[in-house]
């Protein structure tokens, strides 16, 4: 007979931590010239003036919300684990580069 009082309770997964990647994407989110990027990309994209999205319309929270719906996932800390967010990381973050330095802020 199984005593079931004894049985330890069943344990979840911890989420993941983060590491070198999610912390590069926490500082790309801070960055305000990745802001402004993201200011000027959806202006393109949507083909806006700058009186209809004004530079500085993006915060950290926005870049950090596009970020994570960009790479589908729920956590920056999700892009050390998950080989296709990180994939789509590296090419968002290699695309702000170049804009950056052709486009100095």
């Amino acid at each position: 007979m199984i005593d079931n009082k004894h049985t330890p309770p069943a344990r979840t997964p911890p989420p993941p931590k983060g590491g070198a990647y999610a912390r590069q994407a926490a500082m790309l989110c801070q960055d305000k010239a990745f802001c402004l990027y993201l200011d000027r990309r959806r202006r393109y994209k949507h083909n806006l003036s700058e009186s209809q999205l004004p530079d500085g319309t993006h915060i950290e929270q926005d870049a950090r919300d596009w970020l994570i719906a960009a790479c589908k996932i729920n956590s920056r800390a999700e892009l050390d684990s998950n080989p296709a967010a990180c994939q789509t990381f590296r090419m968002i973050r290699n695309r702000f580069n170049r804009w950056r330095a052709r486009d100095k802020p």
